[in-house]
């Protein structure tokens, strides 16, 4: 099932880049065991190896990808194309991870977490970075 879960990240997100001022792909992640306990933001940067004094901040999930999930009159066909992708990602976290929290670390190089609860009860998502001047 876990494995089954990371496979359908990893598809939604192949070929995606998450736009900032620099582009980053996405890179799916699995932690079993962790989900046993509440997910702290000092779990989460024990778990990703930030110092834990780094500034952590929470989003929603649609608010993280309001711009790339977002079709506009002024795409031309290549846009809205990357917008269905980005739309099908967002309806494949939803539809596989329960308990969506996206965690951003730090400031102006800012790595981001999507973490969702899998049906075992272990943590997956994807990572990915925002460059924020």
């Amino acid at each position: 099932m876990t494995n089954e879960i990371t496979k359908k990240l990893k598809q939604a997100s192949d070929g995606l880049l998450f736009m900032s001022e620099s582009d980053y792909p996405f890179e799916v992640f699995f932690w079993s065991a962790q989900a046993k306990e509440t997910l702290t933001d000092q779990k989460l940067l024990h778990l990703t190896g930030h110092s834990q004094d780094v500034l952590v901040e929470t989003v929603d999930l649609d608010y993280l990808f309001r711009n790339s999930a977002q079709e506009k009159d002024w795409h031309d066909r290549q846009q809205k194309e990357t917008v269905k992708k980005f739309q099908s990602l967002v309806e494949t976290l939803k539809a596989n991870l329960s308990d969506i929290q996206v965690y951003r670390v730090g400031t102006i190089n800012i790595d981001v977490y999507i973490v969702g609860k899998t049906p075992s009860g272990d943590l997956a998502g994807l990572s990915t970075k925002v460059v924020e001047t």
